[in-house]
């Protein structure tokens, strides 16, 4: 496409994980076990907590959000990035990656704010059991989702709008295997300032904001679980939140280091935590909420008919 005397390019070209034909399909092998492995556990995860009534409670309301919004994230990623390992045509079309960097914008903003509801969740568990019922009703749950939800479509609008003005006259190679903003701002051919400013704020206000709300709430479960009389009240109530814990420091840490510092020039580390937090969290998510659960095991168990 061309404008006055200045082409703009109409494709990307995605250089991938590795040249190396071999490597290529070793890779394909690899993502495409893990992808299924990943559909299947936020499957399971969701399937068994809609037909076990003991789950039935606002804690897997909010994981069985999680595991749609994994099953999302990595849906708009690895099955192009499984189609360009075996293609010799690495392209995505100018309307499919900005497509891409939009959808992928509103999960990661959807998910930073629902691991904040579930933080708050453990938090009125644990402080205040005795209004839990009345606090976290179905109607505040559902609430509480759906301004997640609906805060992640809204907000994710701001970087996709300055980004969608930026021009793209070449190069088009974008050193990933997928249309991420931080790369891709490398390739256009004007002044990125504000789009850095803006990555850095944005990424700062929807990381550090509800990084530090989960921190509050955890100090106050904490000190709670602390002075609990009964060791098995308070094993039990660590036990609960370990799960939550783990995916939050997941899921916080290598966003952090994607979004809230300057551009890097370091583009092999930068593959290897979106790799991290894009497609390897979505597939852990459910072996970490469904190992450390006694209720998951359980359900799963009933739910598949056999003990393993």
């Amino acid at each position: 496409m061309e404008m006055g005397n200045q082409s703009f390019v109409t494709e990307f070209v995605l250089t991938g994980l590795s040249k190396d034909p071999v490597v290529q399909v070793i890779l394909f092998v690899l993502f495409l076990f893990i992808y299924l492995t990943s559909l299947m556990g936020n499957l399971l995860i969701i399937t068994v907590t809609q037909m076990d009534s003991c789950l039935h409670t606002p804690m897997y309301f909010f994981l069985s959000n999680l595991s749609f919004l994994d099953i999302t994230y990595t849906s708009i990623i690895v099955p192009k990035m499984l189609a360009l390992f075996l293609s010799t045509r690495k392209t995505i079309s100018y309307i499919g990656c900005m497509t891409q960097v939009y959808i992928y914008l509103f999960l990661g903003e959807t998910e930073c704010l629902l691991l904040v509801v579930m933080a708050y969740d453990r938090y009125v568990a644990i402080c205040n059991p005795l209004r839990y019922a009345v606090i976290m009703s179905k109607m505040a749950c559902f609430k509480m989702a759906g301004i997640s939800w609906m805060c992640g479509l809204v907000i994710s609008l701001t970087d996709i709008v300055i980004t969608l003005k930026l021009p793209f006259c070449g190069p088009n190679q974008i050193d990933h295997f997928f249309c991420e903003i931080p790369v891709l701002l490398k390739l256009a051919c004007a002044d990125i300032l504000l789009n850095e400013v803006v990555m850095v704020a944005g990424g700062s206000f929807l990381l550090l904001i509800p990084l530090t709300l989960i921190l509050i709430s955890y100090f106050r479960i904490i000190s709670t679980i602390l002075r609990m009389q009964s060791v098995e009240s308070r094993h039990r109530a660590f036990s609960t939140c370990g799960s939550h814990l783990i995916v939050v420091s997941i899921f916080y840490g290598t966003a952090m280091y994607m979004y809230m510092r300057p551009r890097s020039k370091n583009s092999a580390s930068d593959k290897a935590f979106s790799v991290f937090y894009t497609i390897i969290t979505p597939m852990i998510n459910p072996l970490i909420y469904s190992l450390r659960n006694k209720d998951v095991k359980r359900a799963i168990k009933k739910t598949l008919g056999k003990t393993f």
